[in-house]
């Protein structure tokens, strides 16, 4: 008799949009949303597209293609969706949360964006802005519902 195993397939992880609390925005805004809202709609669509494929995959084991890649120095811990388009670069910073039981188990969880010039460096403080929302979710949680 053959005993073959089969692999269970991976449960997908969900996607959340990091929301500002009111403690630190009166607005509540959420601005991965307003980043995705100011680019080519077709940009946009694309970005939803690789996340959609590295939530499914789910992320440990996607293989990114160049189009979802993990930060290095500064931004480790971050991860970020790369998509051209438009004549500039998009990028979306997202955080990875394993098991988490406030989101509903594991999540990608989009912080913010930018666009930038072809071959050209983000500057500094859109670094900082994107760091300091990751460090205003990993304090209040807070995710558009």
């Amino acid at each position: 008799m053959t005993v073959t195993s089969r692999k269970t397939p991976a449960t997908p992880w969900s996607i959340h949009f990091f929301q500002r609390d009111e403690a630190d925005d009166a607005e509540r805004t959420v601005p991965a949303m307003e980043f995705l809202d100011s680019i080519p709609a077709k940009v946009a669509a694309e970005i939803h597209a690789v996340l959609d494929a590295v939530a499914a995959a789910p992320p440990p084991s996607f293989s990114g293609g160049g189009k979802w890649e993990a930060m290095h120095d500064d931004m480790a811990g971050y991860f970020e969706v790369r998509v051209q388009g438009g004549g500039m670069n998009h990028r979306l910073f997202c955080v990875l949360e394993r098991d988490a039981e406030d989101l509903g188990g594991s999540s990608i969880v989009c912080i913010d964006g930018l666009s930038k010039a072809p071959r050209t460096a983000a500057h500094p403080r859109d670094y900082r802005r994107v760091m300091r929302y990751g460090a205003e979710f990993q304090k209040r949680r807070t995710v558009l519902v």
